[in-house]
């Protein structure tokens, strides 16, 4: 993605770099400094804002990862995880229980 390409998305978001910054999860000079050719975006950081630019104006400016990331510190979480690495049936049974919900990443 190229600088004038970055520029472009936020401006078709209405976003400002810090706004940008915040829901990629990187700081705010990160985002200026691609926008400078300073740096360059990595193959994940491109591939987000191809998911923000497919969104457009109703992408938030969130952070990255959000309540998923709180939810990691969650013990019960831990300890499905456990089970469902030892368990290969209620892995298959979790998969098709998930199916129903949807996808936050996709959002």
């Amino acid at each position: 993605m190229t600088p004038e390409e970055i520029k472009q998305l936020r401006k078709d978001l209405g976003w400002s770099a810090r706004q940008l910054a915040v829901a990629l999860g990187v700081d705010q000079s990160t985002v200026l400094s691609w926008e400078k050719s300073e740096l360059f975006p990595t193959k994940a950081f491109v591939s987000r804002m191809t998911v923000l630019r497919a969104h457009g104006r109703r992408a938030e400016a969130r952070p990255a990862g959000g309540e998923a990331m709180k939810a990691l510190a969650e013990p019960k979480l831990w300890e499905l995880m456990r089970k469902l690495a030892a368990h290969p049936a209620l892995l298959v049974e979790v998969v098709k229980l998930a199916e129903r919900y949807p996808d936050p990443a996709e959002r």
